[in-house]
């Protein structure tokens, strides 16, 4: 799940919750509220409007860089305000959507702490999600099982001794290769993704199926056989790896035709096949 990611009359605004906070993309504001062409230029304007004013003072008192995905799928530095500050830029842009703008931005800090309270919904809200960008049904059960069983293997790893970062990534790279004959980055580059792109977004039914699998087998091998620590944990992911590659070959030989290639799609109904947005 991108879960920061929220949508405003089907316009993204990008988000990052940190310290019990939402801050949101100042820009993102600003595109929603005015529908300008260039809302960073709007922003720029904006901001020595406030400055020549009296309020840059204020201003960079509540106004944060953090660093949000781009669409060149590239993260950079960008402007971002928690609702106090987004509330008090609004102030400052005509726009006839402040006012069921605020009423949204209540809505999304309500609908955190709700989450907080029962974790389901922050899962509803994320099939909600999908299904607006286009996903299948199917595929978002999948994709629903899959985060869970992901879960599931990552606190095990903490358990067992493996840090996030690095190790996560050796980690995840072995069960590919084993389970695919490829690494996270050379399956994003099959699928034309940029790096910070997520992978299993852009994973078929069937290649989301094997990936499941695959970390739910090798939690088993964790269990097991007691493993702890880096290059025993590898040595099991290696093995589940074997799992998904059996699986793997058979399917092709069924259906003759492989199973990873640089088709970027999912299902979506019997009448309508899309094409994924890169």
């Amino acid at each position: 799940m991108n879960n920061n990611l929220a949508l405003f009359e089907e316009k993204e605004i990008r988000r990052n919750y940190q310290e019990g906070k939402w801050y949101f993309s100042v820009v993102d504001v600003v595109f929603a509220l005015t529908g300008s062409k260039n809302p960073r230029r709007y922003w720029s304007d904006l901001k020595i409007k406030l400055s020549d004013e009296g309020y840059d003072i204020q201003l960079y008192d509540f106004i944060v860089q953090l660093k949000l995905e781009s669409t060149d799928g590239k993260k950079y530095k960008t402007d971002c305000a928690d609702t106090e500050g987004i509330l008090r830029i609004i102030q400052s842009i005509p726009s006839p959507k402040a006012e069921p703008f605020k009423r949204w931005l209540a809505k999304v800090g309500s609908e955190r702490i709700e989450e907080i309270q029962n974790p389901e919904l922050a899962m509803d809200r994320m099939k909600e999600l999908y299904e607006k960008k286009g996903y299948s049904k199917s595929w978002i059960n999948m994709r629903e099982r899959g985060i869970a069983t992901r879960h599931n293997l990552t606190d095990e790893w903490k358990e067992r001794g493996i840090s996030k970062g690095v190790e996560y990534a050796i980690l995840t790279n072995e069960i590919y290769n084993s389970g695919f004959g490829v690494t996270a980055k050379e399956y994003k580059d099959i699928k034309g993704l940029h790096d910070s792109q997520n992978l299993r977004d852009s994973m078929t039914n069937i290649e989301l199926a094997l990936t499941n699998l695959g970390e739910a087998t090798a939690v088993e091998f964790h269990k097991k056989n007691d493993s702890k620590g880096l290059k025993e944990l590898k040595n099991d992911m290696s093995e589940a790896g074997t799992v998904i590659n059996s699986a793997k070959k058979e399917i092709e030989r069924k259906l003759e035709r492989p199973i990873v290639t640089s088709d970027n799609y999912i299902e979506l109904t019997e009448d309508n096949n899309l094409k994924l947005p890169n």
